[in-house]
């Protein structure tokens, strides 16, 4: 429970400041600013929650971090949960400040930093363009959590580079879906927004989820993984005649 308390907080963190760029300085911040504010986030929430639960703060690391048996799979329900209650309460902050708008606010038309594709959508990309996008850019963040925590990395770094790679990702990907990489984020706005968030969900539930795994399997297989060090000598030991 309380790993599950520590998912909630640092997903908060991550939905609140990233969201909550985009809904009160979007226009200002553009990509590069909202980009910057989600990287700043994962940073802040790497370094606050990632020694009680390794700042997973997005269901899809966690399914990868189960499929590669870096977690006990008992424990994922507990890790999600806590990840959706956290963007969903953070989202209903930003809810509660941004209808005190003198001009008023409607987050079904003003919107809530929510994701999607299509007409009337920022770069108006289809369903292809957005499928593609949400596995690809899942797969590089999620390979990078499992490269700068294995073995050997740096894993200090590991919110500094993460931090750093989500900002780069967002400036790249935002006209597409406006870049979700992590369901949690968006079922956050979607729950208050409706309509065509909600119905557009699935993807970005499932694509993210697919782009983990994958990336998982690369690390699992030995494709991406460092060689332990001790590895080499044990197979020159075993290639020795007795």
């Amino acid at each position: 429970m309380k790993k599950g308390i520590a998912e909630a907080i640092g997903t908060f963190i991550l939905v609140g400041v990233g969201c909550g760029s985009a809904v009160f300085a979007g226009a200002e911040n553009g990509p590069i600013g909202i980009g910057l504010a989600f990287g700043f986030a994962l940073v802040a929430a790497v370094y606050t929650v990632g020694p009680v639960s390794g700042c997973h703060v997005n269901p899809a690391v966690t399914l990868a971090m189960v499929y590669a048996g870096k977690m006990d799979r008992s424990e994922a329900p507990i890790y999600i949960a806590g990840q959706i209650v956290g963007a969903i309460a953070a989202c209903f902050v930003l809810l509660i400040m941004a209808q005190g708008r003198l001009a008023g606010f409607d987050p079904a038309v003003d919107g809530l930093a929510q994701n999607g594709w299509g007409a009337g959508y920022l770069g108006e990309y289809g369903v292809v363009s957005a499928f593609v996008w949400e596995v690809v850019a899942t797969f590089i963040l999620v390979a990078a959590i499992f490269g700068i925590t294995q073995s050997g990395a740096p894993a200090h770094l590991a919110g500094i580079v993460l931090g750093m790679l989500l900002a780069g990702l967002i400036m790249f990907g935002l006209l597409i879906t406006g870049v979700s990489l992590n369901p949690a984020r968006s079922i956050g706005p979607a729950v208050f927004v409706g309509g065509a968030a909600l119905s557009q969900l699935w993807l970005f539930i499932l694509a993210p989820c697919i782009g983990a795994v994958l990336a998982a399997a690369a690390f699992k297989s030995g494709l991406l993984a460092a060689t332990p060090p001790e590895e080499p000598a044990v197979a020159k030991a075993a290639a020795k005649p007795a």
